[in-house]
């Protein structure tokens, strides 16, 4: 059974889904007025990372992610650049696409847009109106707070401690300072849409509570964002779609990603204290930014630093090796199937190889990446002493090595992880040590030692272990792990 931290509860629940074997799932996506920041791009790979282990449970998932593509700050950004509103948005999704792709983040299964769903936010606003919970002022539709007798408790905040959010503006066509905007009347040379209150354009929240039911429906299994979206945002959503809906739930469970940190605050375009994602994966391995992003729990808080961001570059390179080593010494006998299932209803009598059962129990538990990483960890260092007895052709060690190789595929793939350097590079890499290898007996041959020991001593200096046997030198990735 798969647990989950449930915002709204506060505790660690069973993921019991609507409807057995099925998980739906709603993530809050980017407000494309800009390029990413780095804690930006360390929620979605984790929502990304969630959604492949339920699958890798067996468990069928809809995965739909929205842009808002209308918003104060896509209109100040297209003021800026001086072009369209419109264009500011296709940009900017543009380059979200990129980036997410470069870290290896797929696609959702259903990428909505906020202009392309107007017509359904209008009508849910008639509906609010209709119900009591919104009212008409001065073309703008607010939300009324106070009609809503369950407002606070995804925040677990009463009325009395609120105060207005980052989103939330002062009006004096509101009753209550805490009523937020449903439509907002147009401005000049701004972006607008008819509606019976007048043109205008719709406020952020009533988005997301109109896409996610229109396509996963009230009480959807997950729904998923950045801590810093818990209020006003999501306790926003809330009060919408159960004030339009009734007291039907709006989402089973509530997964929130915890925030990155540039020293004390908060990483935020607001506070102009973050990185673009977009630098970071030029100037590092974009598998070793996403080892990054993944190696501590979804929860946590998380500093950015250059140092973190080397440490993770250290481990997934420890991995790479290992699987060019790995491969260069099982040569043909490599394993090449995946397994790609471990569904949480497996028959019992089959346990799971000792490797992927550890890391299985840690993830289960609230996606706990730490442990699973362990005991990856823990499974290279097992294998490294098999490699040197499967490059000697030893039946045992090749058998050993290639069971714990399968694992290791097995639990990489899983996180998300291909090794591309590493796959296009290891026939190339062995080639070349096997070539320096021979260059180096034939300098032994010519009794040339001191040429014979510079290129042993360059081949350990790259990471290259050799080791001369009466069957000839044999070589492989130093283990510095």
């Amino acid at each position: 059974m798969i647990r989950v931290h449930d915002t709204l509860t506060g505790k660690i629940v069973d993921l019991e889904p609507a409807r057995p074997g099925r998980i739906s799932m709603y993530v809050c996506g980017p407000t494309v007025y800009n390029q990413i920041h780095i804690g930006n791009a360390r929620s979605m790979v984790w929502f990304d990372m969630i959604r492949r282990y339920l699958r890798y449970r067996g468990f069928e998932v809809m995965y739909v992610q929205n842009y808002t593509d209308v918003d104060d700050k896509i209109i100040e950004r297209a003021n800026l650049e001086g072009i369209a509103a419109e264009a500011v948005a296709n940009k900017y999704e543009h380059a979200y696409e990129l980036v997410m792709g470069a870290l290896g983040a797929e696609q959702p299964d259903i990428l909505v847009r906020a202009t392309q769903h107007i017509e359904d936010m209008v009508a849910a606003i008639k509906g609010l109106i209709d119900r009591g919970m919104a009212y008409e002022s001065g073309g703008n539709v607010w939300f009324s707070v106070e009609a809503f007798p369950g407002y606070g408790k995804l925040s677990n905040r009463s009325l009395d401690d609120m105060r207005a959010g980052e989103r939330i503006e002062p009006s004096e066509h509101k009753r209550n300072p805490l009523d937020f905007a449903l439509w907002k009347s147009a401005k000049e040379e701004e972006p607008s849409w008819p509606s019976p209150w007048g043109p205008g354009r719709p406020g952020w929240h009533i988005e997301c509570s109109v896409m996610s039911t229109k396509y996963l429906g009230m009480g959807f299994d997950i729904h998923g964002g950045g801590s810093d979206l818990i209020f006003p945002h999501h306790e926003n959503e809330i009060a919408q779609a159960e004030g339009l809906m009734g007291s039907e739930p709006f989402a089973r469970n509530w997964l929130h990603a915890g925030m990155v940190q540039m020293e004390a605050e908060k990483m935020s375009k607001s506070l102009g204290n973050f990185v673009l994602t977009a630098e970071i994966v030029e100037r590092f391995d974009p598998e070793a930014v996403r080892y990054w992003a993944l190696m501590g729990s979804y929860r946590s808080q998380v500093t950015f630093s250059e140092a973190t961001l080397n440490d993770a570059t250290q481990a997934h390179s420890r991995w790479a090796t290992f699987l060019t080593a790995a491969r260069h010494a099982l040569g043909d006998d490599a394993p090449t199937d995946l397994v790609t299932h471990r569904p949480v209803d497996a028959a019992e009598g089959e346990p799971l190889p000792q490797y992927v059962a550890r890391a299985v129990e840690g993830l289960d538990d609230d996606f706990n990446s730490a442990a699973a990483f362990a005991a990856i960890h823990d499974l290279v260092r097992e294998a490294n002493r098999s490699i040197e007895g499967a490059q000697l052709n030893e039946p045992e060690a090749k058998k050993t090595l290639s069971g714990l190789l399968e694992q290791f595929l097995e639990l990489t793939h899983l996180f998300g992880f291909t090794f591309p350097r590493t796959t296009e590079g290891t026939e190339i890499l062995g080639a070349l040590v096997e070539y320096l290898l021979e260059l180096r007996e034939d300098a032994r041959k010519d009794k040339s030692f001191d040429r014979a020991d510079a290129i042993r001593a360059r081949l350990i200096e790259i990471g290259v272990a050799v080791e001369d046997t009466p069957a000839g030198p044999r070589w492989r990735i130093a283990d510095n792990g």
